[in-house]
């Protein structure tokens, strides 16, 4: 008995609730950016807030491994945060999101030789679906420029942590340990070392938060 392949659903197109809703949160993310770069700590974590759920089951679709989802997840709205103010309002903030978070999945993966997912897939997202693209059109010949000052600006935010969050920090995301691993060589409780690490992150926050205030 044969069987007729079903025909591929194109995806319908937004109703005006679906596009309002779409329209509205634009609008409040391009709010909540302006109110973080003049300094406001509360703007920062809504917009955290808003999209962390999202990000972080975007990269365990990636990478299949939870022990690390929630590193990867805060290292994304990191590295978020420092480069903030080179955001182009052109572009959707959580497509510029997911960028990063993909960008930083794609280092660990190689790094790590990880088994993947596909990308492919529509990916939903507070302002519906939408389909991913490695190629980041956001940033041309100023990106290598963009991506050093990031990276400075992250490396003088941990230069700035005292020691023992320094040291943890170090460990965890330069030398990439796991948690168990760091316990042993600081000779540290685990729940210990999560916690400096936690601290050292919201830490980390802060410093960029400042930092960003006053460019």
């Amino acid at each position: 008995m044969s069987s007729t392949p079903r025909p591929h659903k194109a995806t319908p197109p937004l109703t005006k609730a679906q596009l309002q809703r779409k329209l509205d949160s634009r609008s409040e993310d391009s709010r909540l950016i302006h109110e973080a770069l003049a300094g406001s700590a509360l703007a920062y974590k809504r917009l955290m807030r808003k999209y962390h759920d999202p990000i972080y089951g975007f990269i365990l679709r990636m990478i299949h491994d939870r022990t690390q989802v929630e590193d990867l997840t805060q290292e994304a709205f990191i590295k978020a945060f420092a480069s903030l103010k080179n955001f182009n309002e052109e572009y959707a903030f959580s497509t510029w999101l997911y960028k990063i978070a993909t960008n930083n999945c794609i280092d660990y993966i190689r790094k790590r030789k990880l088994p993947t997912s596909s990308i492919d897939k529509p990916i939903e997202s507070k302002d519906g679906k939408f389909t991913f693209e490695i190629r980041d059109d956001t940033y041309e010949a100023d990106k290598p420029l963009l991506a050093s000052q990031r990276s400075k600006l992250v490396s003088r935010a941990i230069a700035r942590l005292p020691e023992k969050y320094k040291r943890v920090i170090h460990l965890r995301h330069t030398e990439e340990r796991s948690y168990e691993e760091i316990a042993e060589i600081l000779q540290l409780p685990i729940g210990t070392v999560k916690a400096h690490i936690f601290r050292a992150r919201e830490m980390l926050y802060k410093y960029l938060r400042d930092k960003i205030r006053h460019y």
